[in-house]
């Protein structure tokens, strides 16, 4: 499970726990079964940080894969002036050619790598984002774990007719 899906889990315990009278809506939940799905929940985070890893390595390989395919495109527009330039009659236009086939290329190149860097900043934007979304809300899923179990452990521990 995801992290966001233990956290509704989590949410759903604490809606269906039972409210004791006269607290202000305090609730009474069953422990083991938050803590449970607490060590569900630290359980799926190595999960969703492989995730980010995966999608590093995904923008090192589509990077690699763009220089790779700029590289053949330099090097055919290479091949394509050198054979130009083989006919001196059309020397003067086969360089032209050739300058303009490498600036493309080039310029290509560098549209594709933008594009790549662009989205997979994007993707790990995200995913940090995710991240620490999921972060924060474990942090307030303990926080009102804590404040609620001490609460009972107070209420516990008054005598029955003070309230």
């Amino acid at each position: 499970m995801t992290i966001d899906e233990l956290l509704d889990i989590m949410d759903e315990t604490l809606e269906e726990a039972t409210t004791l009278p006269f607290t202000g809506g305090k609730r009474m939940v069953d422990v083991e079964k938050v803590r449970d799905i607490m060590d569900d929940i630290r359980l799926s985070m190595p999960q969703e940080i492989k995730q980010a890893r995966a999608i590093v390595e995904d923008r090192g390989r589509i990077v690699d894969d763009a220089n790779k395919e700029a590289e053949a495109i330099i090097k055919r527009a290479e091949e394509r002036a050198r054979a130009i330039v083989a006919e001196q009659a059309i020397v003067k236009a086969a360089q032209q050619k050739a300058t303009e086939m490498l600036a493309s290329a080039q310029a290509q190149s560098r549209e594709m790598r933008a594009t790549v860097t662009g989205y997979c900043e994007n993707m790990l934007r995200r995913t940090e984002e995710q991240l620490a979304q999921s972060l924060t809300d474990v942090k307030t899923v303990r926080t009102t774990l804590r404040q609620t179990s001490k609460k009972g452990l107070a209420e516990k521990r008054q005598p029955r007719g003070e309230n």
